[in-house]
């Protein structure tokens, strides 16, 4: 199971692959608290990446759930340098044993620490390849286009991808 927070849903919906997800052999769920801040907000500004994720909830890629409000999440909301969003994702996960799918890394450390599996968006797409789900010329597309929309990466940790990439294609 997998619980995603914005940024991935960001950057795959703004290069048109939120579709990749529903080739994952896991549930995929989506804090309400994420949905509002990607869909609800995004709407509002008119981004069409929020358009697109609605979609694919109305299509069945994700379910939206409450996270609960429990001792997890009370501390973590204590924390200033934490969006709530990334409260519910920490905290969903962790009552569910799923995966939190972010990228911030502040929001990774605090899910090491908390004993919270995490992954990334470029780890997904990179799975679908050893998984025989995905070609690997279309994931590299993919991580391509994610940067070309602004999806931060440094120099070295796509180096590595693309390493990797070739190792599991």
């Amino acid at each position: 199971m997998f619980v995603f927070d914005a940024t991935p849903l960001i950057y795959l919906g703004k290069v048109e692959r939120l579709s990749l997800l529903s080739r994952l052999d896991a549930s995929r769920l989506i804090p309400q608290r994420v949905y509002e801040e990607v869909v609800t907000v995004g709407l509002d500004a008119g981004y069409p990446d929020a358009r697109r994720i609605e979609q694919s909830v109305a299509e069945g890629t994700f379910n939206v759930v409450s996270a609960p409000a429990n001792a997890l999440f009370e501390r973590l909301r204590e924390n200033p340098n934490v969006s709530d969003a990334d409260v519910a994702v920490l905290t969903l996960a962790a009552d569910h044993g799923a995966t939190a799918v972010m990228d911030d890394g502040y929001g990774r450390d605090i899910a090491d620490v908390e004993g919270i599996d995490t992954r990334g968006t470029a780890y997904l797409v990179l799975s679908l390849v050893r998984d025989d789900k995905l070609e690997a010329d279309d994931a590299r597309e993919t991580l391509e286009a994610m940067l070309d929309a602004g999806w931060h990466c440094s120099p070295s940790l796509y180096a590595k991808l693309l390493s990797k990439l070739e190792e599991v294609a």
